[in-house]
């Protein structure tokens, strides 16, 4: 059995009372979050008839000790179920130079594993994309219902950086998400 690293969901606060909940609207809530940029990554999994995946701007690291990373699932997405139902998944972080790969992950109704050409296997079974920045193959340790969501959290069991990748070196810059459109950072986007 894996060790859990997340709150139980009796330990995190109460949701916000109807009191609270009347200061505001889903669409004011959306509007916050559009000025708040978020990295881009596809998370692929194993499922149950196949290879499923879709891209996330929620993925975040949350410890190096052990490594550990988390991300949310839409209850809308229907790669959602199997993913948790898979225990184990391969996060793909973007550069700019991926804007396709995410888009073609982001659009529903398509078979994203159509091409065989663009992905293979892993030893361990799960779908992996070539050419992303780094590639993160973890286990899934504990999921939280949040609301219309999942939040998910991963235990990091594998990491790949493209060969040749230098960990000092200038990367290519990263693909991020914001205000509903793509974008991309380079150093002269640095203020500090």
């Amino acid at each position: 059995m894996a060790t859990q690293y997340v709150l139980a969901s009796s330990q995190l606060p109460r949701p916000a009372t109807s009191r609270f909940a009347e200061m505001f609207n889903a669409d004011d809530f959306k509007a916050a979050f559009r000025n708040h940029p978020a990295g881009v990554s596809i998370i692929t999994a194993q499922g149950p008839t196949g290879p499923v995946g879709l891209t996330s701007s929620s993925v975040f690291s949350v410890s190096v000790n052990p490594p550990l990373l988390v991300f949310s699932l839409s209850g809308r997405s229907s790669a959602s179920a199997a993913i948790l139902e898979a225990g184990n998944v391969v996060v793909h972080l973007l550069g700019a130079d991926q804007i396709e790969l995410a888009k073609t992950f982001a659009t529903s109704g398509i078979d994203r594993f159509e091409d065989a050409a663009t992905w293979s296997r892993l030893i361990t079974g799960e779908p992996v994309l070539p050419g992303v920045s780094a590639w993160l193959r973890g286990e899934i340790v504990n999921e939280m219902s949040a609301g219309d969501s999942t939040v998910v959290a991963v235990q990091v069991l594998q990491v790949s950086i493209p060969s040749g990748a230098d960990q000092d070196a200038e990367q290519a810059p990263p693909l991020v998400y914001h205000n509903r459109s793509w974008h991309s950072l380079s150093a002269d986007s640095t203020v500090g």
